[in-house]
């Protein structure tokens, strides 16, 4: 007698259940719907006016667009905002990857909030020179802050910007400070010592370091060393306190090497662990102290004099740059020249001033 019965393999599953429809998908489409709808220059202006996390989100998009048809809306928006801003302490939080970026910014976040600070993020993460992608995962990093009612936090690629920011960090903070933030948090790419960028748009400027990775051989080096305000060395807790006393000892005898600066500010060492919260409250303790120092002898308004000169020029050197690639005329003779070049059919050097000749006729 013939045996029916089917016979499956052990890799065969059973049919599951599908699983309840959790999302109305009529809310679905109203959401899509609303994101299409590109809110004005004034409700945006409106929205960040008002502490509106939306809006600010929106318009530091906005602003972050390489579309020359949003310039024009985004300068809008940029100097409207720009007499509501100026109002906060900004910090740069830099250091090689590893050592506690993210980790530590949310736990002095945290401590900034319970303090009753407005505490906003700006974290850059590095994008691919393949593909051009970025993981933005700073928000899955810091999921204690990002559910913080006095915390933002907003991820950006640094796209090709050296430096350790992005493109458009400077106007996102002239943003943030308009929405109410009093205390603005820049975490850098963390790439080592050319990340040096920040330091020309933050007040104070914190460099963390690690014990057992070679870091101690740093304090001698000049570069980021010398513009740190403090260096903080992070992960002290555990078996590792003890390294981490002896490393605070090394880099204080390394910060005597650098020359003084103009502020009269003398930069400290000290440990921290951002797991444990040991030495949070003494981060800030230290920025209080700067803030009164600079404050009291001008060279805080001084230097953001300074900054705001120096933003001015590269914004030009920027604005140049995009109009020069976006030029019809230059974009198909960059492409002639380009092949040119590869062939050996010319030189670089002789192809860019060719190039820039037609732009300056055009």
């Amino acid at each position: 007698m013939k045996n029916n019965k089917i016979k499956h393999s052990t890799l065969h599953e059973k049919p599951g259940i599908f699983p309840p429809e959790i999302v109305s998908s009529n809310a679905v489409k109203q959401v899509q719907q609303f994101r299409k709808i590109q809110p004005s220059s004034q409700e945006l202006i409106d929205g960040i006016l008002s502490g509106n996390i939306s809006a600010l989100s929106r318009a530091i998009t906005l602003i972050e667009s390489t579309n020359a048809n949003h310039l024009k809306k985004a300068n809008e928006v940029i100097n409207t905002c720009l007499p509501h801003a100026n109002k906060s302490i900004r910090i740069g939080i830099t250091g090689v990857p590893g050592v506690g970026k993210s980790t530590f910014i949310e736990a002095f976040g945290k401590y900034l909030t319970s303090q009753g600070k407005k505490v906003a993020v700006l974290a850059v993460d590095p994008s691919s020179s393949i593909s051009q992608g970025s993981i933005l995962g700073d928000k899955t990093r810091m999921e204690e802050l990002v559910k913080d009612a006095n915390a933002f936090i907003r991820p950006s690629a640094s796209g090709e910007t050296l430096g350790g920011v992005a493109r458009k960090t400077r106007e996102a903070i002239t943003l943030c400070e308009a929405a109410g933030f009093d205390t603005i948090l820049i975490e850098t790419v963390g790439v080592g010592q050319s990340e040096t960028v920040v330091h020309s748009m933050v007040d104070f400027f914190l460099l963390l370091k690690i014990t057992g990775a070679g870091d101690e051989l740093q304090g001698i080096k000049r570069g980021i060393m010398e513009m740190a305000d403090a260096i903080v060395i992070n992960k002290a807790d555990g078996d590792n306190v003890k390294k981490a006393n002896l490393a605070k000892t090394e880099f204080n005898r390394a910060l005597h090497l650098f020359p003084a600066k103009k502020s009269g500010w003398t930069p400290i060492t000290t440990t921290c662990s951002a797991i444990t919260g040991d030495g949070i409250p003494e981060v800030w303790k230290t920025i209080e102290k700067f803030l009164e120092l600079t404050k009291g002898n001008n060279s805080f308004f001084e230097k953001r004099a300074v900054q705001n000169q120096y933003w001015m020029l590269e914004t030009i050197n920027e604005q140049l740059k995009t109009n020069f690639y976006n030029h019809p005329e230059i974009q198909k003779l960059l492409k002639k020249n380009k092949k040119a070049v590869q062939n050996g059919e010319i030189s670089p050097f002789a192809a860019a001033q060719i190039l820039l000749e037609k732009y300056f006729k055009t």
